[in-house]
């Protein structure tokens, strides 16, 4: 076995090392901060939800009263339900633009 050989298997050992070292930090990192499960996915899709829900409700409530209040040529009720389903659905993208976010810059620093 020559001086190569030997150098050769040193840089192996090395990079063999650094793999089981960063697969070791990751299940360590892992078991300290578990991976969100079903029921987080569904209780995230039932926030989003209600976050379009409420405001459209909201606005078409608000409508009702105001045709019965103060009768026109156009429908209170249809503009503010439309309203309130914009604002609701302005709101549940931004929700789900910060949790985007927040997902990646995590993966970002579990990368780094």
């Amino acid at each position: 076995m020559d001086d190569v050989d030997k150098l050769k298997g040193v840089n192996e050992e090395t990079d063999f090392s650094r793999q089981v070292a960063a697969q070791a930090a990751r299940k360590l990192k892992a078991r300290r901060n578990p991976a969100p499960g079903v029921w987080f996915g569904l209780g995230m899709t039932g926030l989003i939800g209600w976050s379009v829900v409420v405001p459209t409700l909201l606005g078409a409530a608000l409508g009702v009263w105001l045709d019965k209040r103060h009768p026109g040529t156009h429908s209170w009720t249809l503009a503010l339900l439309v309203a309130g389903l914009v604002l609701g659905c302005f709101n549940a993208w931004h929700w789900v633009a910060k949790e985007d976010k927040a997902m990646h810059d995590e993966q970002a620093d579990q990368h780094e």
